[in-house]
C-alpha cells in the first residue's frame, strides 16, 4: 500500500517551453529529461546508441538537469545522478524521496540538494573528483536517471442522503488533516529529509571548477567523467505530501555522458571522415558510365 511523504516542490517557474526536438532530450511519455550547459546556455546534443541517449560534457562546465511534466496532473520525479539521490544523497533508488512537478511544469535542477534553500552545483569533472567518487560510490558515475510516478487520486465519497459531494477532507498538498498513522509517516519523512541535509552539509565543498581551455575535437580519449559537489547557490524549495499511485515507477527515463573524446572513441559520436583532396593527375582515365 503506497504510503504518503513529504517531497520536494520546486519554487521555480516555468521555463518557455517542453521538449520540441528528438536530438535534444530523452523523451518519455510522462517526463522528458534535457541537459543544459549552463555556461553557455545551451542544450546539450544527445547522441542515440543501441537504445541508449548520450550527451558530451565538457569539464569544469556547470550543467542542469531540465524536466518537463508531459502530463495535466501532478508527478513525482526521483533524480538520480552518478547512482546517487540528488536530493538526499543517498544511493539511489526509486523509492525516495524526490521533486513534485505540476501540471506541464518545466524546472531545472543545478545541483545536489544541500537545503531548502541552497544546492552545491553540478558540474562535470574527472571521475576522482565528482560527487559520487568522493563518498566511496564511483560504480554508477556517467548516468542521470529519472523515476517518474503517478499520484493516486483520492475519489470523493458521497455522504447518504446528499446530491452533492462533500469536500474531500484529505488534501495531498498537506493543508488539511490527515489520518493519525498518515501523520506520523509524514513527520517521520520529513525527519528523514533533515537528518539528510545535515550529513551532506558535512561533505566539503569542491572548490570552483576549472575553466575549460581545450578544443573538445582534439583532445586524446581522457579519463571518465563525473559529476562535481560544486558551490553552494541559491535555489529554494519547499515541502508538499505526494502519494504514489504505486509502488513501482511509471517509466524511468535516463542519460548518459561522458567527453566527447570518450564518446568519439567509444563509437557512439562518428568520426569526422577526412575530406577529398582532388588530385589534378590521376594515374589513368577511366571509362565513362
Amino acid at each position: 500500500m503506497p504510503t504518503r511523504r513529504l517531497l520536494l516542490a520546486l519554487l521555480a517557474a516555468a521555463a518557455a517551453s517542453a521538449c520540441t526536438s528528438t536530438p535534444a532530450c530523452a523523451a518519455g511519455n510522462l517526463v522528458d529529461m534535457q541537459v543544459v550547459d549552463r555556461s553557455r546556455g545551451d542544450l546539450l546534443s544527445t547522441w542515440r546508441y543501441r537504445g541508449s541517449s548520450y550527451v558530451a560534457g565538457r569539464p569544469g562546465d556547470r550543467y542542469a538537469v531540465r524536466l518537463t511534466n508531459r502530463s495535466g496532473a501532478r508527478v513525482l520525479v526521483v533524480l538520480s545522478v552518478d547512482g546517487v539521490n540528488a536530493v538526499s544523497g543517498e544511493t539511489a533508488s526509486t523509492g525516495q524521496t524526490g521533486y513534485v512537478l505540476g501540471p506541464w511544469q518545466t524546472a531545472e535542477i543545478t545541483g545536489w540538494r544541500k537545503s531548502y534553500s541552497e544546492a552545491a552545483a553540478f558540474y562535470f569533472t574527472a571521475l576522482p573528483d565528482s560527487y559520487a567518487a568522493r563518498t566511496d560510490r564511483p560504480d554508477n558515475v556517467g548516468v542521470i536517471g529519472a523515476a517518474v510516478f503517478h499520484e493516486r487520486v483520492q475519489q470523493p465519497v458521497l455522504r447518504p442522503f446528499e446530491s452533492q459531494p462533500p469536500v474531500a477532507s484529505n488534501r495531498l498538498d498537506g493543508g488539511v488533516r490527515q489520518e493519525p498513522e498518515r501523520r506520523a509517516q509524514a513527520t517521520g519523512s520529513a525527519g528523514a529529509a533533515d537528518a539528510s541535509g545535515e550529513r551532506s552539509n558535512a561533505a566539503p565543498d569542491a572548490a570552483a571548477p576549472p575553466p575549460m581551455t581545450h578544443d573538445r575535437d582534439t583532445l586524446a580519449k581522457a579519463e571518465k567523467l563525473g559529476t562535481g559537489h560544486g558551490e553552494r547557490e541559491y535555489s529554494p524549495t519547499t515541502q508538499t505530501t505526494f502519494e504514489r499511485a504505486s509502488t513501482q515507477p511509471a517509466e524511468i527515463v535516463q542519460v548518459r555522458y561522458d567527453s566527447y573524446a570518450n564518446l568519439v572513441a567509444a563509437g557512439i559520436i562518428g568520426r569526422p571522415r577526412p575530406p577529398v583532396v582532388p588530385d589534378p593527375f590521376p594515374r589513368f582515365a577511366p571509362d565513362p558510365r
